[in-house]
């Protein structure tokens, strides 16, 4: 089965850094596309990044040049550094993943991670 598990949300000042973490389980890692999407309260879902098999990354054009996608196929492990952290970016963050990129692109991955906080104050 299945198993995505984020972690590294929390609560900081805008200007600040994070990282969250995803560390998945049950699947063949790289055959699997895999990204991140948030949530914030009152709003659609909406994705933030996603990376290809081959290494390619794809970011939401606010996120550009502050956030960064990447993985650690040794540890199974997708990450998320986010720099330079505004108000707007408060949301909840998920990991997901999927066999088929459009669907992942699209934002209807068969595998969705529980979701970490993140919580930027002006």
């Amino acid at each position: 089965q299945v198993q995505l598990v984020e972690s590294g949300g929390g609560s900081v000042q805008a200007g600040g850094s994070l990282r969250l973490s995803c560390v998945a389980s049950g699947y063949t890692y790289s055959n699997y596309y895999i990204g991140w999407f948030r949530q914030a309260p009152g709003k659609e879902r909406e994705r933030v990044a996603v990376i290809d098999s081959n290494g390619s990354t794809s970011y939401k054009d606010s996120v550009k040049g502050r956030f960064t996608i990447s993985k650690d196929g040794a540890k199974n492990t997708l990450y998320l550094q986010m720099n330079s952290l505004k108000p707007e970016d408060t949301a909840m963050y998920y990991c997901a993943a999927d066999l088929n990129y459009a669907r992942l692109w699209l934002g209807y991955p068969n595998y969705w991670g529980q979701g970490t906080q993140v919580t930027v104050s002006s």
